[in-house]
């Protein structure tokens, strides 16, 4: 078990026998690895999870997931080796990558290679329904909003988009799952999500209470779109009990990500497992529709790991020489 550096916790996962064929060269495989997930109560955390998993047991090397404060401390447990796999945001890996990480300012992770791309993490919020919030621009001045722990995606875009927006609110942290149950307590107002939906702890908040799924206007998201490095999204109708119909958002790619050090076999044939089984990886989580060969593109920002680039260019992805680390 690898023990955080920043003071997390692991979940382990014990490995099957090995399923990969002989010939593989095995020249440097670690014995063991971890997946740096985010808290849970959160997609990463149920996501990287089960890829740990998968990996494991069709690789034969001990893997597992550990809780993390998300995106940007993983691109930190990646790049120092703390993790050998780990789950980013597109923001995070290109402020981390350029030495502007809040956990450490002046950093520059150079050593985070490019996996496989998973999904798109849409910004929305949510509230009680008895809070009588339907729309962001009903959020009360002085309001308590939750974007779960600090240095997640959240945590580092949304307090800015709604500051954007003329919100004033009091900042709070937290693990979904922790931010939740303060929302049922009638602690805090919101919560403003980042994760691929549908997002678990929004599920379990359904269960036991009615909720309102707030989403951006047309001019908000137009606004978000022209400030910030997202796109626009539209959350399918039915991804929550509560949505009857669909809901605007912005969203930011997530892609896995490993330590550059690790043997290029290894990371081939983690790359093919996950990128040759998509109905596994469906069944693990519903945002792995967009866990496809297709979708390699939307890497801008981190270099590939040779591995992966050697899988995704023999199934006819033209990545540029210099977006593979050498």
């Amino acid at each position: 078990m690898i023990k955080s550096i920043l003071g997390t916790s692991a979940i382990a996962i014990a490995a099957a026998l090995p399923a990969v064929a002989q010939e593989v060269d095995r020249t440097g495989w670690p014995s063991s690895f971890t997946v740096g997930t985010a808290s849970q109560g959160g997609t990463f955390f149920v996501y990287g999870s089960g890829y740990a998993n998968l990996i494991s047991e069709e690789l034969g090397v001990t893997g597992g997931a550990e809780v993390t404060g998300g995106p940007m401390q993983n691109m930190a447990l990646v790049h120092t080796g703390e993790a050998a796999m780990g789950m980013t945001t597109m923001g995070p890996a290109q402020v981390s990558i350029a030495g502007q990480s809040p956990l450490a300012p002046g950093l520059e992770m150079t050593n985070v290679c490019a996996h496989f791309p998973m999904y798109e993490t849409p910004f929305h919020a949510v509230a009680l329904a008895s809070s009588g919030i339907t729309s962001l621009s009903e959020i009360p001045a002085g309001s308590r909003i939750g974007f779960g722990p600090a240095g997640a995606t959240a945590d580092v875009y949304f307090p800015e988009m709604l500051t954007a927006l003329g919100i004033e609110f009091e900042r709070r942290n937290g693990g979904w799952n922790d931010l939740g149950g303060q929302m049922q307590d009638g602690l805090i107002d919101v919560i403003g999500f980042a994760a691929g939906v549908p997002i678990p702890q929004v599920a379990e908040l359904e269960a036991s209470n009615d909720v309102n799924i707030i989403e951006f206007t047309e001019e908000e998201q137009a606004m978000m779109t022209e400030m910030f490095p997202v796109a626009n999204f539209e959350i399918p109708a039915g991804t929550y009990s509560t949505l009857t119909e669909p809901a605007r958002a912005v969203s930011m790619w997530n892609f896995a990500i490993v330590n550059c050090d690790l043997p290029e076999s290894f990371v081939y044939e983690a790359t093919r497992v996950i990128m040759e089984d998509n109905e596994r990886m469906m069944q693990i989580h519903s945002s792995a529709a967009t866990t496809v060969f297709e979708n390699w593109d939307k890497n801008t920002v981190i270099p590939w790991h040779p591995g992966a680039a050697r899988w995704f260019t023999e199934n006819g992805a033209d990545i540029p020489a210099d977006m593979i680390k050498q």
